[in-house]
């Protein structure tokens, strides 16, 4: 959320919600229905806000989809990696391979002859080839580039097979042991099923905390958040406001993502309790709504709140294991993930998105973002000031 998109609707919110509540004789508030016309008039003007401004309507709903369609399209084949292999003169071995032999080779490798050692080795250092293969009598020699380690590893591990399926059909003897292997998760996983649940939680992060932190800055060096208290309006009505919009917000986000990623072209396959993605997307919101509430209690202008937000959120994301996976990361780093409510949305969602995981897995998860909520919530109330004075 931009600065003149909040400096806007919190002018707005001193406009039109101040006077909505008569305050009844004696100092006490109006009686019946009326005291819910502050929440749904404060919403509704940080809603509208929101509306008008198309620059926040672009960075808060389609900004992260584009992030979404780019990482799902470059990760959207889940196969290993596909090798291409420089053949140098004949290899025996690769024409006594069955036809449904070479047809499961094809699927791994291409392989293109070339005419000499010289000039294959040559394409395989300029990235034209990941391997150069020939045969020695009974040896056959591979040798690969080490720039793409997955690559190099593929064509190892497609070349022993290719010989072990050789030495069986030379031996004429069937192997003593065999292996059966399948994949743990229904066929149907793919990487956007990952995909999704962390771009998801980076996006509601970096609306949550930068529209929050950005909101009680403008709030407060305007003089508004001091008329508010002033005014008829309670406190936790202006709160609750701000909560319901964020949440408003969060969920929409949501179902952008669900709705773009079960696309035929990405595939998302959602598990039965996918539904209980929202209770946990609205407990990671708060969570982090905290933490934008800590750090607009902390700064004083919006500069200084926008610069702690981005120095907060974008490492979150990456510890969080947003964009990347934290399975190959430090010990420590791991360790530190666990102090961050995003890590938790992030695996909270992709549990009941694509693990088939249910209520009773994910509950301490949510309560786990409330207690961090409750403490950031306390330990902002010591920093809190209606003025910059």
């Amino acid at each position: 959320m931009s600065v003149e998109e909040t400096t806007a609707s919190t002018e707005a919110v001193s406009e039109e919600t101040t006077p909505v509540v008569n305050p009844a004789p004696g100092g006490g508030s109006s009686a019946g229905d009326g005291r819910l016309n502050p929440i749904r008039e404060l919403s509704r003007v940080f809603i509208l806000s929101v509306l008008r401004d198309k620059g926040t309507i672009f960075f808060l709903l389609i900004f992260p989809i584009l992030f979404l369609l780019l990482f799902g399209s470059l990760f959207k084949s889940d196969g290993t990696a596909h090798i291409k292999i420089a053949q140098v003169g004949d290899v025996r071995v690769l024409d006594s391979l069955t036809r449904a032999q070479s047809a499961q080779l094809a699927e791994a490798a291409t392989i293109t002859r070339v005419g000499s050692e010289s000039t294959a080795l040559t394409k395989v250092r300029k990235g034209d080839y990941d391997a150069v293969l020939e045969q020695r009598g009974d040896t056959v020699v591979l040798r690969y580039s080490a720039a793409d380690s997955v690559k190099s590893a593929t064509a190892q591990a497609t070349l022993n097979a290719v010989l072990e399926q050789a030495n069986l059909s030379a031996t004429g003897k069937p192997a003593t042991y065999t292996l059966k292997a399948s994949q743990v998760e229904d066929q149907s996983i793919k990487p956007i099923q990952y995909l999704t649940p962390g771009l998801m939680g980076w996006a509601i992060a970096s609306s949550a905390v930068f529209s929050t932190s950005l909101t009680l800055v403008t709030l407060r060096r305007k003089k508004i958040l001091q008329r508010m208290r002033l005014s008829p309006i309670r406190t936790w009505e202006v709160v609750a406001a701000r909560i319901a919009m964020s949440l408003l917000i969060a969920l929409t986000q949501t179902a952008l993502f669900l709705l773009v990623a079960t696309l035929p072209y990405f595939g998302l396959q959602l598990t039965g309790n996918w539904w209980l993605v929202i209770p946990l997307v609205m407990c990671g919101t708060l969570s982090l709504m905290s933490l934008g509430l800590l750090i607009g209690s902390i700064t004083s202008t919006e500069e200084s709140a926008g610069g702690l937000a981005q120095l907060l959120v974008l490492p979150m994301s990456f510890l969080s294991g947003s964009f990347f996976s934290l399975d190959s990361a430090p010990e420590w780093v791991r360790a530190v993930s666990y102090l961050m409510p995003l890590r938790y949305l992030v695996t909270g969602s992709e549990e009941v998105l694509s693990r088939g995981g249910g209520l009773v897995d994910v509950l301490p998860t949510m309560g786990g973002m409330l207690a961090f909520t409750a403490v950031v919530t306390g330990l902002t109330l010591r920093f809190f000031k209606w003025n910059d004075r």
